[in-house]
């Protein structure tokens, strides 16, 4: 990992640092979402804070079952050592959902109201999180130009493709955010944009073969996209047309927001340029 600087013995990690920007980030557009749906401020955030420490636990425990369930057998006093390595992106959303379902039953919160109004900065946290991300992808065997050089290879960039695809489904949320027809149409669109990307990137990346050629994420993924198919002919043939969000059909992203979008898929390639 990538050390900016020490407080005593204490390491930050730029990994660290872009994994908390990302989340405020995502709480502050979360936040604004929550506001045009009507849902109530205080229990949102409450949601978002909760929800975050659920994932991180479900990052790391998905991690150390799929990918090296041996090694902390044999090793159990690394478990709790997050800052050396080990967090599964795809754990963290299974483990965020897990509790989320739970905890909106206990506060009396719509889940699926609240999904769609965390969607799109669940997007962008990501793809803000991913600049400082130090898993690199598999050698070029034709060098292109974005080559990053480690160790005296060309790798692929595989962090600044999964940024820029995450950047593109934040973008297509906030575009589709007023032309729901049901509770959940939105998160479920997220999550099988993001399974989609996560397939796609690990195509430039290392990771235990389970199904010859899908990698244990490409798996996961698809495992994902077929229950979120399920889920959404459920809530679709439930749902009448939701009257709210017909009266907000003409939300729509402000060209600044483009240029702002931009603007952060530009800084962010150019960070992680300067940085490796």
């Amino acid at each position: 990992m990538v050390e900016l600087f020490k407080i005593g013995h204490f390491s930050i990690y730029l990994f660290g640092v872009t994994i908390a920007l990302g989340m405020l980030a995502g709480i502050f557009i979360m936040s604004r979402e929550a506001k045009r749906k009507g849902l109530n401020a205080d229990k949102m955030f409450d949601l978002a804070l909760y929800t975050i420490l659920a994932a991180i636990l479900g990052a790391r425990l998905y991690y150390i079952i799929a990918f090296a369930p041996g090694y902390y057998l044999k090793n159990p006093g690394e478990i709790i050592k997050i800052n050396a390595g080990g967090l599964s992106i795809q754990g963290g959303l299974i483990g965020g959902i897990l509790f989320a379902l739970w905890y909106t039953k206990k506060k009396e919160i719509s889940f699926w109201r609240a999904a769609d109004a965390f969607a799109p900065g669940i997007a962008l946290g990501q793809a803000i999180g991913r600049i400082g991300c130090d898993v690199f992808g598999i050698p070029m065997k034709k060098i292109y130009p974005w080559g990053i050089k480690v160790s005296g290879q060309i790798l692929h960039p595989a962090q600044m493709y999964e940024m820029i695809l995450d950047l593109i489904l934040f973008t297509y949320l906030r575009r589709r955010r007023g032309k729901i027809k049901y509770n959940g149409e939105l998160f479920i669109k997220y999550i099988i944009g993001f399974s989609i990307n996560r397939a796609v990137v690990e195509i430039f990346r290392t990771n235990p073969i389970v199904i010859n050629p899908l990698t244990i994420a490409q798996v996961t993924s698809i495992a994902i996209i077929i229950i979120a198919l399920f889920v959404n002919r459920f809530l679709k043939s439930r749902s009448e047309i939701l009257q709210e969000d017909v009266a907000n059909n003409t939300v729509e992203v402000p060209i600044y927001q483009y240029l702002l979008i931009l603007a952060l898929a530009a800084a962010g390639m150019w960070f992680y340029y300067y940085i490796h």
